[in-house]
């Protein structure tokens, strides 16, 4: 029996808000075209969940990018250059992170459903903190304003690290990992939560690998819906996540499920 959860703490862009993880996909994008590369989609998501100046870095070493950007350049990419691409993606997601802001669909009713049984609510992030400041009274105007935010460039070392995994049970009150469960749509969110002694649950289709709005998602055949969620389920797992659901509307039924709450007829009054 899984022991009861005091606190959830969730990854924003793809876990809460953003269907698809679509503002810091568009900014890389953008960023690497301002320096002459035309960099793929794929490309752009591959290292998503990462610190965004981990993420640039990564990015620069994959075979396609690292090609356009010796030829436009006639020199390997260095430190200089992920310091200068990073200095122009913060701005430019400052400023699309605005338009990709809403709340995922179900997540008012997780968030009421975690506070009725008391749970904790935290979050951590990729995003700088400057960034947060933007998404934040966006969130909380639609209705989501978590215990705390951990910023990537708030801790020494970000994900896949434990560090702000461990602020964030400073933060809640929580003396056991294990009590605490860490909800993401990315491989390096997940190791996050494995890192620090979580439970963890990785989102499938809300989030990076699938890259899909709703309604993009809603248009698929019923088989091809089938093999992203597998896709994405793979993922997560290899990550190390303990369970795998669409999205985080159906945090709930998984929680109750797997006993990581009390239900109501069972609760001591």
């Amino acid at each position: 029996m899984t022991k009861n959860i005091e606190a959830v703490v969730f990854d924003w862009a793809g876990t809460m808000i953003d269907f698809g993880c679509f503002a810091p996909t568009i900014a890389f994008v953008d960023v690497f075209a301002e320096f002459g590369i035309d960099v793929a989609l794929d490309d752009a998501r591959g290292p998503m969940g990462l610190p965004k100046r981990d993420h640039i870095s990564t990015m620069l070493t994959l075979p396609s990018v690292r090609q356009k950007w010796t030829q436009t350049f006639g020199r390997e990419s260095g430190l200089s250059d992920v310091d200068a691409l990073y200095d122009r993606f913060i701005p430019l997601n400052e400023k699309v992170v605005a338009r990709h802001s809403a709340l995922i669909p179900g997540a008012i009713e997780t968030l009421s459903f975690l506070k009725s049984n008391h749970v904790r609510i935290g979050s951590t992030t990729g995003y700088t903190r400057s960034i947060m400041q933007h998404v934040l009274p966006l969130a909380a105007n639609q209705g989501y304003v978590p215990q705390n935010c951990v910023c990537s460039d708030e801790v020494e070392t970000g994900r896949p690290g434990p560090e702000a995994m461990y602020k964030c049970m400073q933060d809640l009150g929580i003396q056991e990992p294990t009590t605490l469960l860490k909800v993401d749509d990315t491989a390096p969110g997940i190791a996050e939560g494995v890192a620090a002694g979580c439970v963890t649950v990785g989102l499938a289709l809300s989030g990076n690998h699938v890259g899909l709005t709703v309604e993009e998602l809603s248009r698929l055949r019923t088989q091809d819906v089938a093999a992203l969620r597998q896709s994405a389920a793979h993922m997560l797992r290899a990550a190390g996540a303990d369970y795998v659901v669409d999205s985080v509307a159906d945090l709930p039924a998984l929680m109750v499920q797997s006993n990581m709450v009390q239900e109501p007829n069972e609760r001591v009054k």
